[in-house]
């Protein structure tokens, strides 16, 4: 278990499996259509609990929110075997890995609950809001990979200037 994020995200060769991969593209694809459909949903949660109008909208959408949810973290360990070589855990990503795990919890929780039809609708809504408290700093972290990504530099050796090329 990693004591910190490494300074640098990704090697050369990482950045380059990276870049070469589709599963970069389909990450990229994902990762806003989630965020639309949990802020659509997390609307209809909150709006639900507070008027009682559309619950089964509201109920229904946290469903979806799952289903994509775990469309991202399959295709998203597959992008991680390819640029780091293996499927979970990668140093690089690690925390985000592990609070991914309780994200995936709360909402496979709520599914089963939902589809038990044990629960009373607020108790599911309120599971739901837990679900994505932790969706939201899951979220959060990957922003911050993201920017963390975009701001490393490329790593390219300084090659000594010859003569030649300094009268030019």
């Amino acid at each position: 278990m990693p004591a910190s994020s490494p300074q640098v995200l990704y090697t050369p060769a990482q950045r380059a499996r990276r870049d070469a991969t589709a599963w970069t593209l389909v990450q990229g694809i994902l990762a806003p259509v989630q965020f639309l459909i949990f802020g659509i949903s997390l609307y209809l949660v909150i709006n639900s609990l507070h008027t009682g109008e559309h619950t089964d909208w509201a109920l229904a959408s946290v469903v979806l929110k799952t289903v994509v949810l775990y469309a991202i973290m399959v295709t998203g360990a597959i992008w991680e075997k390819v640029v780091f070589g293996q499927y979970l855990f990668a140093p690089a990503f690690y925390w985000e890995d592990v609070v991914s795990m309780g994200v995936m919890v709360l909402h496979t929780a709520y599914v089963w609950a939902w589809w038990q039809g044990a629960w009373s609708a607020n108790d599911l809504l309120w599971l739901a809001l837990a679900a994505y408290g932790s969706y939201a700093i899951n979220a959060a972290q990957y922003i911050r990979k993201l920017r963390m990504a975009r701001l490393q530099k490329t790593e390219t050796p300084s090659l000594p200037v010859t003569g030649a090329q300094a009268s030019t």
